[in-house]
């Protein structure tokens, strides 16, 4: 089996309503490159990687004269061939080679009749627990969903989603307004679930002493762990130093040379592996394995997935065996995907891991057309800015937090976005 072409298309895929962060907001919807692998068999695998436009295809595209003539299975040939040590200083193709890795896979478990995950080894699950994974949201005239910023409104939402997914554990994604309404949130999302899970992530916004005051002030709560409070691994390591609840990244360790300082300086106790920004499932499965020597926590993080990649996903954390933790996932924010048959469905607040070959989805080409053209007439958009503060841009350690009465985008932004 050889690699006898490579194809890239941008799809933007509608949100409930548009989600807020503390370094800007989804604008309502997901932008994502889909990398179709074709083979000299007349077989397609698949994958996914964030952003999108001309320059993401052109740079997947680009890759073909390393790939035209490679065996897919051939797996870490193809990590070599395309973001080997020195070659990467020149050029970061760690996302690139995550995607067309993940077509590869696919590829693979097609010709051999295997799942992705029996390339790590094997499920040691077959289904994969996931977070209610909670923004504050602008509303959405369209859909009337969305505008949740007051602790009662979160509140309300985390309840339906719950009730919809049976999800036991809520992250709330911080940071977006002043650290003081992030502590009421959680304390009333802990009022509201006696017993769930809790998790904060403000995207490392906060200063390290303002991270350490939250932290201490939730300590009470059914916290599983406090995620990037503050930017940088010295400032992970002096926050851990002054709050007794288990701190985790996803932002700061994403390879193993951070992975390795990690583990060795004692820095941070749980790492979110995700699947394209480790440069691929196999990359976020062997820093999995290296966690599990040391008896450091794993998790599955979530960038911003459709199905394929959330297939991946479910692939890894059916493969990791210190997944201790409920995964994240944007995708029960989304309002349709490109993959056949619609949407994964959750069950008791998880997902199935899929039962056919490779990564176990295949994409709607009608699906991936209509939401090709949607790109095509909505545009991309800026993720680190916020369609509601004009003018604004993020800065560590912020202190210019959005004012909680502001609950849609201005029509003004509106129609630029």
């Amino acid at each position: 089996m050889k690699i006898t072409d490579i194809k890239a298309t941008t799809v933007a895929v509608p949100l409930e309503a548009p989600i807020r962060h503390s370094n800007g907001a989804h604008w309502g919807r997901f932008v994502r490159t889909i990398v179709e692998v074709v083979t000299d068999e007349g077989l397609s695998g698949w994958g996914e990687m964030g952003g999108g436009g001309s320059s993401a295809e052109e740079a997947i595209c680009g890759l073909k004269p390393y790939l035209v003539g490679h065996d897919p299975v051939q797996l870490e040939q193809l990590r070599w061939k395309i973001m080997n040590p020195v070659g990467s200083l020149y050029n970061n193709r760690m996302q690139l080679h995550a995607a067309i890795e993940m077509a590869c896979l696919d590829l693979a478990g097609k010709a051999t009749g295997l799942r992705a995950c029996d390339f790590l080894g094997g499920a040691l699950r077959e289904h994969v627990p996931f977070a209610s994974y909670i923004f504050y949201r602008y509303a959405d005239e369209a859909s009337g969903k969305g505008g949740e910023t007051a602790a009662e409104e979160i509140v309300a939402h985390a309840k339906a989603l719950k009730a919809a997914h049976g999800f036991r554990t809520h992250k709330l994604k911080g940071g977006h307004f002043a650290p003081d309404h992030d502590i009421e949130v959680l304390r009333a999302l802990a009022e509201a679930f006696p017993g769930d899970g809790l998790r904060l992530d403000p995207n490392s916004v906060w200063s390290v002493e303002e991270a350490i005051r939250v932290g201490q002030a939730i300590e009470g709560l059914n916290n599983e762990y406090f995620e990037d409070p503050t930017w940088g691994l010295e400032g992970m390591r002096r926050v851990r130093q002054f709050v007794r609840i288990p701190t985790a990244t996803n932002a700061v360790v994403v390879n193993f040379e951070q992975l390795a300082q990690c583990i060795r300086h004692d820095l941070v106790d749980v790492v979110l592996l995700d699947t394209t920004f480790w440069g691929g499932l196999r990359q976020a499965h062997k820093g999995g394995q290296v966690l599990e020597t040391f008896q450091y926590g794993a998790a599955v993080h979530s960038s911003g997935e459709l199905g394929i990649q959330l297939a991946s996903m479910l692939h890894l954390g059916a493969a990791l065996p210190n997944l201790s933790f409920a995964a994240d996932a944007h995708y029960h924010h989304l309002t349709d995907d490109i993959i056949k048959g619609g949407k994964l469905a959750y069950r008791d607040g998880g997902i199935d891991l899929p039962t056919g070959p490779g990564l176990g989805v295949d994409v709607d080409r009608d699906k991936l057309a209509q939401y090709a053209e949607h790109y095509r007439k909505v545009g991309g958009y800026t993720y680190d800015r916020d369609p509601g503060r004009p003018g604004w841009y993020s800065v560590f350690p912020e202190r210019r937090y959005a004012d909680p009465a502001l609950k849609e985008i201005p029509q003004m932004e509106k129609a630029h976005g």
